[in-house]
């Protein structure tokens, strides 16, 4: 009898939580197949299977949390299709010895604490996990099985058995957190307790600003109008804003060093490249796959790479290469019509710029006529640890520069 066990993921990820088993006890797999989807703090990944044989025992079930290294599944090489736990040869030896276990351990559990009597119950994951969820003590179920087993069906019984009085009246309890009219509980998907967790640790450690401005998007509208059906009949996609912010992202972080650094102990790592993180937003959650090396890409480039990894994002197949080790962030909420926001450092980046919707304003030209402009309100926040104010500031006028006269960015990009 083999073992399938959850794999060395990445340095960063030490346990998954099952999405989703893609087979069941019985089934015939081959090497290399894929048995789950394992739901980690980055991404979805399958986990396969290291041997041909069938698989006769699931050992934990979806939504239970599994560490690297922890055995998920057991395969009889020489079963056959159909075969189970209880029909497979060594499963069959191996429970009534656990049997025999059990009966001595009920033998020294008269004597032990009430608190250790269900250490080694013989049961199913699915009934450990419904005993946890009814607050059950598994020592307390009756087994139907003949060998023992506590299966959900044992569980579910002994929750409808009444409960036994208390010996003693209970102390005053607080009152419930949960709200007297109807509501619904459900568990947060590990990628949203991440999110949950990294945006409470980018504020608890960076000392984090924010900086406005705002941006005239005529010269880019207009642009994009005008070249919009060559670029497209060249290069087979539409040109958007986000290769003109990303380029400049990328020329004023040239220009502003700190802003494409982070901080390690008492030391500056101040980076020479410019891996660019764009935040996609997915029904899991927010995520930041990164464009890489952004300064050497053209326009096309940079939108075909954003096209590609939005996509593999939204059908939940970006691997963890693809959101590790980015130097500085763009988010947009302008899509979802945001006017405003502070976005939060995507730690241990140092900066990240949000973009925000369109809006026609009147505004106030140079020589003192009033006209109709499509504007935009950009927001830049960054860590006071290292990046002053001035800096801050002079970053993003540049930006401002950069966008409402783009002709540098078209001749360098």
């Amino acid at each position: 009898m083999k073992e399938i066990i959850v794999p060395e993921l990445a340095e960063s990820i030490t346990e998954g939580t099952i999405a989703e088993w893609l087979v069941k006890p019985g089934d015939k797999v081959q090497k290399g197949d894929p048995v789950c989807e394992l739901e980690t703090d980055k991404v979805n990944v399958e986990i396969n299977s290291d041997y041909t044989g069938v698989i006769v025992e699931l050992l934990a079930e979806e939504g239970d949390d599994v560490a690297v290294g922890q055995a998920i599944a057991r395969v009889d090489e020489s079963g056959e299709a159909g075969a189970t736990v209880e029909s497979a040869p060594e499963a069959a030896k191996e429970e009534p010895k656990a049997e025999a276990k059990q009966e001595v351990q009920d033998d020294k559990q008269e004597e032990a604490a009430p608190a250790a009597a269900s250490l080694d119950v013989i049961a199913t994951p699915a009934a450990r996990k419904l005993a946890r969820e009814k607050g059950i003590d598994l020592a307390s179920v009756q087994a139907s099985d003949p060998l023992g087993r506590i299966r959900p069906q044992d569980v579910e019984a002994a929750s409808q058995r009444p409960k036994q009085p208390a010996p003693q009246a209970p102390a005053q309890q607080a009152p419930s957190a949960a709200p007297q009219k109807p509501y619904r509980r459900e568990r947060m998907s590990r990628r949203r307790q991440t999110i949950a967790k990294r945006l409470v640790e980018a504020q608890h450690t960076a000392a984090m600003l924010t900086t406005f401005n705002e941006v005239d998007m005529s010269a880019v509208i207009n642009l994009r109008k005008e070249r919009q059906e060559e670029f497209v009949k060249k290069h087979g996609v539409k040109l958007g804003f986000m290769s003109f912010f990303t380029k400049a992202v990328v020329a004023a972080l040239k220009e502003f060093p700190l802003l494409n650094a982070e901080i390690d102990g008492k030391d500056l790592i101040i980076k020479e490249f410019y891996d660019i993180g764009i935040a996609v937003s997915t029904d899991e959650g927010l995520v930041v796959p990164v464009v890489r090396d952004a300064d050497k890409l053209s326009f096309a480039g940079i939108e075909k790479e954003i096209i590609r990894l939005s996509t593999l994002a939204r059908e939940n197949k970006l691997g963890i290469e693809d959101l590790q080790g980015g130097s500085f962030t763009i988010t947009n909420g302008g899509i979802f019509g945001s006017m405003m926001s502070t976005p939060i450092l995507n730690y241990p980046q140092v900066g990240i710029l949000g973009m925000h919707n369109i809006v026609k304003r009147a505004v106030v030209m140079p020589d003192d006529t009033i006209e109709v402009r499509p504007m935009m309100y950009l927001a830049l926040s960054y860590d006071h640890r290292i990046i002053d104010g001035r800096e801050a500031v002079q970053f993003l006028v540049r930006i401002k520069q950069m966008i409402e006269d783009p002709t540098d960015l078209l001749l360098n990009g």
